[in-house]
């Protein structure tokens, strides 16, 4: 199984700009990087309203895909939410690293998105796993790596020393 890292933080903190930056870093690099967005509401769909895959899916269809010569995209119902590690372990086993982007509250290590120093006292204990590294572009004193917004290229050497070189 490949190692899980979170990133996690409050709503608009720059969580998903983290992701972009440090996934274009680790594939700039040559790993094979997936990742695993959380959302915590029922209901969301990946599809506009009215398109094809979205009218499948209103119409009650258990699973609903789509494929091209160079995507695949998979949509299926379950009775109660999967464990991160389902989810990697089944679909994603084949990948060098896993971002995901939430589950605070899984067991994995964390990079925390903080928009100061009161994020740091709302997420350690709270969430589940080690907050291995912090973004931001505050002053904040942790106990672990702290990174700015314009260091990704830092954090993805983190990342790739910590998880990926040595193994998780």
């Amino acid at each position: 199984m490949p190692p899980i890292v979170s990133v996690i933080g409050r709503k608009k903190a720059g969580k998903t700009t983290v992701m972009e930056r440090l996934i274009a870093a680790l594939k700039a690099r040559g790993y094979r990087v997936a990742t695993v967005k959380h959302h915590i509401h029922y209901g969301f769909s990946m599809d506009m309203p009215g398109k094809d895959t979205w009218r499948h899916a209103a119409a009650g269809a258990d699973v609903v895909a789509i494929s091209s010569p160079d995507r695949l995209v998979l949509m299926r119902t379950t009775p109660r939410e999967m464990f991160l590690t389902d989810i990697v372990g089944r679909y994603m086993g084949d990948m060098d690293v896993v971002l995901t982007e939430g589950y605070a509250r899984a067991e994995t290590p964390k990079i925390l998105v903080a928009t100061g120093e009161e994020d740091l006292k709302l997420f350690t204990g709270a969430a589940g796993g080690e907050i291995v590294a912090v973004v931001s572009d505050a002053e904040v004193e942790a106990e672990c790596r702290v990174f700015g917004f314009d260091d990704i290229e830092r954090l993805a050497e983190f990342v790739e020393e910590r998880f990926l070189r040595h193994g998780a």
